[in-house]
């Protein structure tokens, strides 16, 4: 060892030192000889390397943020899907960092990929949601903003997908803490009690006042464990706090010593069963009540630990709304408002009203959707039974909200019965996203048209009663994640022409848009487009055995898998694709490869039947000969950040083609079109804003809009209309109906017919086939013309400047957190 990395033990990594101190890190973090290393020990040595310098910038923010005393944001989320962290990290700390690392590495005999490849996903979100999450979180430490996300330490995640022999989605348990996570930083100090069942006690005083006690209460331990969250060439790092749940007696030694073995350890197994999974199928009693003890454990757990990090700065609870502003990402953490008004009123004895007017100006609540099984209802004997003060309070909420009501609306007995956070009738629930909104002070959706939706539709009474209270802010994405980091070779070209503040604005793109006409640039996008789909092929090839020809256009839809979104519409159009070939082999056609990711929940049934159709139609057109060369369909499992990440740069088509009105917003679109796809889709969703900024000349809009969508709905909506008078629709229809795709089994996907052809289907799939049958051919018609699809690419990404997460979070702090970053 070198007298320099003999002395590196402590010292702050900069690219001049990074061999001296991996090494140093190699002997003594890890007790390893650097001369037989592996990739997995010098992905921890490195690891922890950068985490120190993290955990030092860490430092130093918070001491900013104690001092200045400002306002800091409070983000609660069920999901989150950060990524690999090593590359970000290295990227983010210095400009300089990355390179020579790699030169480091290269010196040891070592590859930074192959190295950063030993670090698994972390397991803590299945799709949109947690990854909106993850980039808030990359935004406001980017642009200087005190936060801190708050979430579950998921041990075994959402699960790990694989296929099975009959095309269909199966479940494992995921492995992403299997080895040692070098990132993570347990935090002692961060331990809290969080209580479940009992009952409630009221208690008057000499003073006459009620004070309510809960007692004979089951207890259970939340411990902290600590992600950090680099801003890029930001002094600012914030961190990501999970809660794992423990027993307070994790063993009991009589029990063992008495041969009971399983009784001993019954708490402890019980206690961990709230941080193993996200979103337990909830098919079963238990997995319901598992949900909703999951969502209390770390609303409490996350609120006590902010009320003890404000008291040891010396803050005052009554000063609240000064000091943090709480933001539920969706209605999961909705709970959150109960649990403030338990703590304020009952821990802290502040007076009802003001705790409650504290708790609305501290708490905004953004809304994620307008499916009905997402806006969380719970059963109100749960709550008598799991959390009984949490319902006397949530009465309370409802009773002033109900005598508002009626003082605005005399003897409008429906809208009370409306817009009562109590769904009455003979299984009484409490709505928890009528909770979330009465809680708040700002509710928000994540798009125009989905925050204009849920005005006029589900919340209508509550946008009448508030008005002002309801906003936009449109998605954002982290382009350092999602350009930066997954596509090198484009931001190589992006920073060759505008410098490195592209980074940090993204509207620095719209100077270059002169760029598309200039031929030079289109074809060093075309080429990177090419790099990139080699690099895919070869992960395909990898993961599933399957080649796929670079040449062919690469058609991707990647995402959850929901009826909503539609990919059996896009099924639906390559099986027609596939009976056109197979009618006329010697006919011109452009090549395709069809590629399909992402996850079923494990309790829906027709998302999964729809995993299945796919590989079983993917089986039948990849072994047809007359095929060859000019149709593949791909289903790549376990759709990750990291497989997001090869998949984004390399799509030449991207596929945005839910119903109308009924995504939210959407942000796989965004990464996609910044990649240089050309989006196929409908006026849904984030979608028309893109439109908006692209032009739609640069894309292939098609479909109902939500308005005609909800007339076809309303005049009774018959799929066999649309089918009788298509007949390529029909006979797609009839193929997958009588087992074309599942010789094996020839009634597999008769339930998938069944369901797009009864009336009153609520997603409209047969209603747009022809509609988006007509667009695809458009797509082959420009495809066609290589450059001339390289210049509407280059369109795409360089119009893309509004869709970054900072813009996002600006918007945020703006609009509703009232924040301002800390220097």
């Amino acid at each position: 060892m070198t007298q320099t990395a003999a002395a590196a033990s402590g010292i702050a990594l900069n690219p001049g030192n990074v061999r001296d101190v991996l090494v140093d890190r190699l002997v003594r973090f890890l007790g390893k000889d650097p001369a037989t290393a592996t990739h997995r020990d010098v992905y921890e040595a490195l690891s922890v390397a950068v985490r120190e310098e993290l955990a030092s910038r860490w430092v130093a923010t918070q001491r900013r943020v104690a001092s200045a005393q400002v306002k800091r944001v409070c983000y609660l989320s069920v999901e989150y899907l950060p990524g690999r962290a090593l590359v970000n990290a290295l990227s983010s700390l210095d400009g300089e960092l990355l390179a020579a690392t790699r030169r480091a590495l290269a010196e040891l005999g070592f590859d930074l990929e192959a190295v950063a490849a030993e670090e698994h996903d972390p397991g803590l979100g299945n799709g949109g949601l947690g990854r909106l999450a993850a980039c808030y979180l990359d935004s406001l430490a980017t642009l200087k903003y005190p936060a801190v996300g708050y979430g579950i330490r998921y041990d075994y995640g959402i699960f790990t997908q694989v296929i099975g022999p009959d095309g269909g989605q199966r479940e494992i348990a995921s492995s992403w803490l299997r080895l040692r996570d070098p990132w993570e930083m347990p935090r002692a100090g961060a331990r809290y009690e969080v209580s479940f069942g009992g009952r409630c006690v009221a208690e008057t005083d000499a003073k006459g006042s009620v004070a309510h006690r809960w007692v004979e209460a089951q207890r259970i331990l939340a411990v902290g464990f600590d992600h950090l969250v680099p801003g890029n060439r930001s002094p600012t790092v914030n961190h990501l706090r999970l809660w794992a749940a423990r027993a307070l007696e994790p063993f009991h030694v009589g029990d063992f010593n008495a041969g009971n073995y399983a009784l001993a350890v019954q708490d402890q197994v019980a206690a961990k069963n709230l941080s193993r999974v996200l979103y337990p199928d909830d098919s079963t009693p238990q997995g319901k009540e598992l949900r909703f003890c999951q969502q209390y454990f770390f609303v409490s757990a996350s609120l006590q630990d902010l009320f003890a990090t404000l008291k040891l700065e010396g803050r005052s609870l009554g000063q609240l709304p000064d000091a943090v502003a709480i933001q539920l990402n969706d209605t999961h953490p909705a709970l959150a408002v109960a649990e403030l008004m338990r703590l304020l009123v009952d821990e802290e004895r502040i007076e009802w009203d003001a705790a409650f007017a504290i708790t609305q100006k501290v708490i905004g609540y953004t809304n994620h959707t307008m499916m009905p099984e997402a806006l969380e209802t719970w059963p109100v004997h749960l709550f008598e039974r799991l959390l009984p003060r949490h319902l006397n309070i949530i009465y309370q909420i409802n009773r002033t909200l109900l005598e508002e009501v009626s003082s605005r609306y005399p003897g409008d007995h429906d809208r009370r019965r409306r817009m009562s956070i109590i769904a009455e009738g003979n299984d009484r629930r409490v709505r928890m996203s009528h909770l979330a909104i009465v809680g708040s002070h700002r509710v928000n959706g994540v798009a125009k048209l989905h925050s204009a939706l849920i005005q006029k539709t589900i919340f209508a009474d509550f946008a009448a009663l508030y008005p002002a209270r309801f906003t936009n802010v449109t998605n954002g994405i982290a382009v350092r994640r999602w350009l930066r980091e997954s596509n090198p070779g484009l931001a190589a070209l992006l920073t060759a022409r505008l410098g490195h503040a592209w980074e940090n604005d993204l509207e620095e793109l719209e100077r270059l848009r002169p760029a598309a006409a200039d031929p030079e640039f289109r074809k060093l996008f075309r080429d990177i487009k090419r790099a990139n789909k080699l690099r895919l092929a070869a992960t395909i090839h990898e993961r599933i055995g399957l080649e796929v020809s670079v040449d062919s256009l690469f058609d991707v839809q990647v995402k959850r898998i929901h009826e909503y979104k539609r990919q059996l519409l896009n099924l639906l159009y390559v099986i027609s694709r596939y009976n056109r070939i197979r009618a006329n082999p010697a006919a011109a056609v452009v090549p395709r490869t069809v590629i399909f990711a992402g996850k079923a929940a494990p309790g829906y049934a027709m998302a999964k039947s729809v995993i299945r159709l796919i590989n079983n139609v993917a089986r039948v057109v990849n072994a047809d000969p007359v095929i060859a060369g000019r149709l593949k369909v791909v289903f790549v499992p376990d759709y990750d950040v990291s497989l997001a990440q090869t998949i984004m740069p390399a799509a030449d088509l991207s596929e945005q083609i839910s119903t109308a009105g009924l995504e939210a917003s959407g942000t796989g679109n965004m990464k996609l079109s910044l990649n240089g796809a050309l989006t196929i889709g409908t006026l849904d969703g984030a979608n028309i804003e893109i439109r908006d900024q692209v032009g739609a000349e640069h894309m292939f809009i098609f479909g109902l809009t939500a308005a005609e969508a909800e007339a076809e709905r309303a005049a009774g909506y018959v799929p066999e209309d649309f089918v009788a008078g298509d007949p390529e629709l029909a006979a797609t229809l009839e193929m997958i109906a009588h087992g074309f795709f599942t010789p094996s089994n020839r009634d597999d996907a008769s339930a998938v017919v069944d369901r797009l052809r009864s009336d009153g289907e609520p997603f409209l799939v047969l209603r747009d086939y022809r509609a988006y049958a007509t667009a695809q051919a458009a797509v082959d018609e420009l495809y066609l013309k290589p450059d001339e699809w390289s210049r509407h690419a280059a369109l795409n990404c360089l119009s893309m400047g509004p869709f970054s997460s900072d813009r996002s979070v600006r918007e945020y702090a703006e609009r509703i957190w009232n924040i301002r970053p800390v220097i």
